[in-house]
């Protein structure tokens, strides 16, 4: 048996933060992960190159069932902060649409900057290490395949049950359930929607078309690229709406954001009064993708041609496409997890459980959900450095 004061399972955004700002306060830390490579999801993320972070982080950019509770981390560990750790080590980052930051390299760049921090604190790492039992007496016992650690802060940085091909197991939930602790029901987030079959006949052949859109659902939107996929919608306009969609709830497109289409036809109508409205509108739009609407639901045909019910129509086409998706891609598709430990179990400024001392919760696997663009990435740094400056 090896003695730590800090245990942390889970080696990802958060327990990367977190161990290192433990251990650079001088504590004794071990970090356990059962992966080949620690930070497995932050390698695959932003197509390698790690959106890490979003200029513009708020905390209603979050969901939870608290939505007060992210305030305190966000606040005390910034944007700003992990910026200023990312020039420290040299890494080169753009910034892309609505606030986005990206590695110009590498997302391993990221990896190699909280492995060298850690590593400046200090802190033990081991990776395939899977964790068998955890016992609670005066200490937490951990039991893995690599041997038993002792330790009286225990830091639960697991993840959540998204991109599960990358070890996400929903054994944080497990652990918080064997305390006691409340935990939500968990759904996957960000994720790509499908359509019934019957819908996809109809569409089947515009996979892999993307168009910039305004997508609607339960008072939000969120205008970015809509994705025509084999199986129903993505993109991440797509994305970010999954979030506050709810199975029998109808998503709202609009799909000429900006442009006024009945305005557009009365100036067609006396500059092209013959030409086709498929092709005019193809001029905005995908070609395939307006031929197929105005194939779907009224009659092609010259511009001068439609009266005003059938220019009703049109708008109510373009700028107000209606779909009711049949469902998600679930969590093989699903860039996070909604739902997970209840923050009312955890001191905000700490994240220790208030039923059993010694016991942290970080990250994922707390029930805070980001936006799509770095927001979660965020969540990680700053509930991760927020622990770490307690434990």
């Amino acid at each position: 048996m090896q003695h730590f004061q800090v245990v942390i399972i889970g080696a990802g955004a958060a327990g990367l933060m977190c161990a290192l700002s433990a251990g650079q306060r001088d504590r004794q830390v071990m970090l356990l992960d059962q992966a080949e490579k620690v930070g497995e999801k932050i390698l695959i993320s932003g197509g390698g190159h790690c959106n890490f972070t979003n200029m513009m982080v708020r905390s209603e950019h979050y969901l939870s069932n608290n939505p007060h509770f992210c305030k305190s981390a966000l606040n005390r560990f910034t944007q700003h902060d992990f910026i200023s750790l990312v020039k420290k080590h040299g890494v080169a980052y753009q910034e892309k649409a609505l606030g986005q930051l990206f590695c110009q390299g590498a997302a391993s760049e990221i990896v190699n900057v909280l492995l060298k921090e850690c590593q400046d604190g200090g802190v033990r790492v081991l990776n395939k290490c899977a964790v068998m039992n955890i016992k609670k007496e005066k200490d937490f016992s951990v039991s893995t395949s690599k041997g038993i650690f002792e330790t009286e802060s225990l830091v639960i940085a697991t993840g959540g049950l998204s991109l599960y091909r990358k070890g996400a197991a929903g054994f944080g939930y497990e652990i918080a359930k064997q305390y006691g602790l409340n935990v939500f029901n968990c759904e996957p987030g960000l994720v790509p929607l499908t359509l019934s079959s019957c819908f996809m006949k109809d569409i089947e052949d515009l996979s892999g078309i993307s168009v910039d859109a305004l997508v609607s659902c339960n008072g939000k939107s969120f205008r970015e690229a809509v994705l025509f996929t084999h199986r129903g919608l993505s993109g991440p306009a797509i994305l970010q709406i999954s979030n506050y969609w709810r199975p029998g709830d109808e998503i709202i497109i609009n799909l000429l954001p900006g442009i006024n289409i009945v305005d557009m036809i009365e100036q067609w109508k006396k500059e092209r009064p013959k030409a086709d409205l498929k092709n005019l509108i193809g001029e905005f739009l995908p070609k395939r993708l307006a031929q197929r609407l105005l194939k779907l639901y009224l009659k092609n045909k010259p511009v001068n041609q439609y009266n005003k019910r059938e220019i009703n129509t049109i708008s109510e086409i373009f700028h107000g496409w209606c779909i009711c998706p049949s469902g998600t891609e679930g969590y093989r598709k699903a860039e996070v997890t909604k739902g997970g430990v209840d923050t009312d179990e955890l001191s905000s400024k700490t994240f220790e459980t208030k039923k059993v001392k010694g016991l942290y919760f970080i990250g994922e696997v707390v029930d805070v959900t980001g936006w799509l663009g770095g927001y979660n990435f965020q969540w990680a740094w700053s509930s991760g450095y927020c622990a770490g400056q307690h434990v």
